[in-house]
Parts: C-alpha cells; structure tokens; sequence
C-alpha cells in the first residue's frame, strides 16, 4: 500500500461527502493504492451512515466504528493502528485543512530526508481571545515540557511508515498528540499552509482547559518542582520574620498589630497549600489512570472490505 489516509469523525455528516470526493481526486494524481480510513469518534450525528455509504460504494474504504467518543487524538491513533500504507497522511475530515494539501505534502515529502511533514497555520484564524489562548499555550507548553512543539502546528501530516510504528509504541492513557509525536523524534519539517475557519468548534473551551492541563501534567514535571520551591521560600520568609518579631518582643518590647496582614497571610497561605494539594492530586490520577491499564478506544465494528472478501 503506498498511501493511507488518515480522519476522524465527529459532527462530520455536512463535509463527508466533499471530503472524500476531493480526497479522491487529490490522492489519485498521486497514485492508485490508496485506502482511505475513517474513525467514527461516537458521533452523534449521521457520520456513520454517510461513511457506510460511501463503503458501500468504494472498497478503498475501511470504517473504524468507535463504541462511544473518545476524544479526538485518541480516535486518530486508533486509525493510525489500521493503517497499512508506506506513507501516512493524517488529516481532519471538516475541510478546514484542505484535501488537495496531500499533493503538496507529498512533494515535500519525497524531496527531503524527513519522517514527518507536518502542517502549520502562516495566521491563527479565529477570535481574539481564541488567539490570545491559542499562543499561550505554546508559550507555557514549551516553557514547561522538555519537547518542543511548533506553535499553530494543525493535525494535517504526512508520515514514513516507520515514525508511525514508532509514534504507536506509547502507551499513555492521556493522549497529547503534538506531544507524543514530539517526543517520537526522527527528522520532522514544517509545512506552512492556510486554515479554513468555519466559525465555530468541538473543542469547547471546557476541552480547552482539559487539554491544557492533561498536556502539561503528561509532559512536565516542573509544576511539582514550582510546589517544591514555592514551599523553600514560603518556609524561609516566615523563619525571617519570625526572627524579627521574637528579636522587637524580647530586646525593644515592640507589640505589633495588623490582624488585617495577619487574614492576608492566612488566605494566601491557605490559597497556596490548596493549589499545591490540587496539583498534586492530578499527577496522582494520571498514575491512577496508567496502572489500571485500561484500553486507548474500543472498537465496536470494523468495515473494511478486506475482511469482508476472507470470510
């Protein structure tokens, strides 16, 4: 197989159909062995149909029917796992990353010496404060963790077969995909493209937060490091003042007031001591997590007409 393609599925049912027919266009100009895989994430929409229509009528398709939403990145690595092809181009399915990108990721590709292509956005589209979020995070990404990732770098890529088997080596349970593929190493070059904005998105800026922190938390251990140093200084300042006060009490008969200083002190401290139990907590059940071993996705029906042809 020369190519695999790569998409997950979730509110999909309005941009399927033009996505697999400029699919098919583009990466037939390429070459004629192909397969197109699609992950159906649980939606709840009529994705699923609408891919088992199109199933129905080509056998370069394989449909991967996820038991229930699992979450985005964890849905593209289960595709990654069925992916047969030499090269690995994963893209998502709502036309905001054009189709036709595999061409020029292609040419890329061949004329370098890299395992990965990857996209990146020339101007992050959206709203201001969506803007403002979006370099925020990379800023303290990349401050925090020990890998390195491009800002505005898109889910769109082309893959050598051998960084995909090694990509799918990890086994975490919390999956940060930019993060993992990072960590992956090999050569890796950026493709600086153009992104479609719909106006609107699945990641709900709930998920947003729930990103930020699964991804810091699985790639940095510097927030435990903050709470062990935050605790140093904290300890250190009160041993200075309360050496001073116990020197003003016995040696000058000083009696100091200040309960507003004194609640001040209290609630900061109070403050501190419930952020560090917090943080924490949440590496405890990201341990908790990874112990029970439990399984990235669950498959509830493959359609692939492979093994429809051996049975």
């Amino acid at each position: 197989m020369e190519i695999s393609i790569v998409t997950s599925l979730f509110h999909s049912d309005r941009y399927i159909e033009e996505f697999y027919i400029r699919m098919t266009k583009a990466v037939k100009q390429i070459t004629e062995d192909y397969e197109i895989i699609f992950v159906n994430d649980g939606s709840p929409d009529r994705s699923l149909e609408k891919a088992v229509n199109l199933y129905n009528r080509d056998e370069k398709i394989t449909i991967i029917d996820l038991s229930r939403n699992f979450s985005h990145h964890k849905a593209l690595l289960t595709g990654l796992k069925y992916a047969s092809g030499d090269k690995i181009f994963l893209i998502d399915s709502d036309l905001e990353e054009s189709p036709e990108l595999i061409g020029e990721f292609y040419n890329e590709f061949i004329n370098s010496d890299a395992d990965s292509v990857y996209g990146v956005q020339k101007r992050r589209n959206g709203q201001i404060a969506s803007k403002i979020t979006g370099n925020l995070f990379y800023i303290f990404f990349n401050y925090l963790s020990g890998y390195k990732i491009a800002r505005n770098q898109m889910t769109v890529r082309l893959m050598s077969r051998r960084f995909v088997q090694s990509l799918l080596k990890f086994r975490d349970k919390e999956v940060f995909l930019p993060g993992l593929i990072s960590m992956t190493g090999f050569v890796q070059i950026p493709f600086w493209v153009s992104k479609k904005y719909k106006g609107n998105s699945t990641y709900t800026f709930k998920r947003k937060i729930s990103l930020f922190v699964n991804s810091i938390t699985s790639f940095s251990s510097k927030p435990l490091l903050f709470i062990f140093y935050s605790g140093i200084l904290i300890f250190s300042i009160s041993t200075i003042f309360a050496l001073n006060l116990i020197i003003k009490r016995i040696f000058f008969r000083v009696y100091l007031t200040g309960w507003p200083s004194l609640m001040v002190s209290i609630w900061l401290l109070g403050g501190i001591t419930i952020l560090s139990i917090g943080i924490i907590g949440i590496y405890l059940s990201k341990i908790f997590m990874e112990t029970k071993d439990r399984p990235l996705t669950i498959v509830r029906r493959i359609y692939s007409h492979a093994e429809d042809t051996e049975n």
